[in-house]
């Protein structure tokens, strides 16, 4: 079902560590009752395109909303506040997902909730997802678009911000995931996403993961060259129909 009309504001959560945390919202509009959706932005930051994407969902039916997880660096330019974060090492994974746990008891909170909350993340939000779905609280499903960092080769990106590789908490996964990938990515390479499926497989537990030739990072965004059309097509509706089946 597609709404045509829909209500799309900012609004504030109480995130981690008690901070007030911008959070762009979009949902149909009527009662509902609407599944709820938490749209978690990638590393360039909580920009146009992942409110463009929050709006996305909205016009199919959810409740969506995209906490601004840089948020503590204070407003600007999404490009530069991104710069710096990623410059700093990234943001803690215990105050991400503070952020996102609080984003989950928002939407679960409001009168028009269905009950229904599952997350999908791009990027670092890949990553954020994957942890998302082995921590959280109150999720139903989990959308992990190429996020990278979920299996660390290298020792030295295990550090006091991100102190565990999320496939190491893959036997506490909660929820039905769906991976979206391509094969020409170097960061989750495709060794990697192997690794994570193996993980998954051992665990026995419930995933599909998609892979795309000729695709690689970023695949699906508009904006950028990376954007491949027939793959992010099939991509968004892998996407649309998992998420259809989970949450309504």
């Amino acid at each position: 079902m597609r709404y045509e009309g829909m209500i799309a504001e900012t609004v504030g959560l109480r995130g981690h560590g008690g901070v007030e945390v911008a959070s762009y919202t979009a949902r149909p509009l009527g009662p509902g009752p609407f599944p709820g959706l938490v749209v978690v932005h990638h590393a360039p930051g909580w920009d146009d395109w992942c409110k463009e994407v929050t709006r996305r969902f909205a016009h199919r039916g959810y409740a969506a909303t995209c906490p601004n997880l840089y948020a503590r660096e204070g407003e600007g330019d999404a490009d530069d506040i991104g710069a710096r974060v990623r410059a700093a090492g990234g943001v803690p994974d215990d105050q991400v997902m503070g952020d996102l746990q609080a984003a989950t008891d928002f939407l679960r909170a409001q009168a028009y909730s269905s009950g229904t909350v599952g997350v999908i993340g791009f990027c670092s939000g890949g990553r954020h997802t994957y942890l998302a779905a082995c921590t959280l609280e109150g999720l139903t499903a989990a959308v992990d678009c190429w996020g990278g960092g979920v299996v660390v080769d290298d020792p030295s990106q295990i550090t006091p911000k991100r102190p565990v590789a999320p496939v190491d908490l893959t036997s506490k996964l909660k929820v039905p995931l769906l991976g979206i990938f391509g094969n020409e990515d170097k960061n989750p390479t495709p060794d990697q996403v192997d690794r994570t499926e193996a993980a998954l497989k051992k665990a026995g537990k419930d995933y599909a993961f998609h892979r795309y030739d000729g695709a690689g990072h970023a695949f699906v965004w508009t904006v950028r060259p990376s954007y491949r059309l027939d793959q992010a097509l099939d991509a968004w509706g892998k996407i649309d129909d998992f998420l259809a089946r989970h949450l309504s």
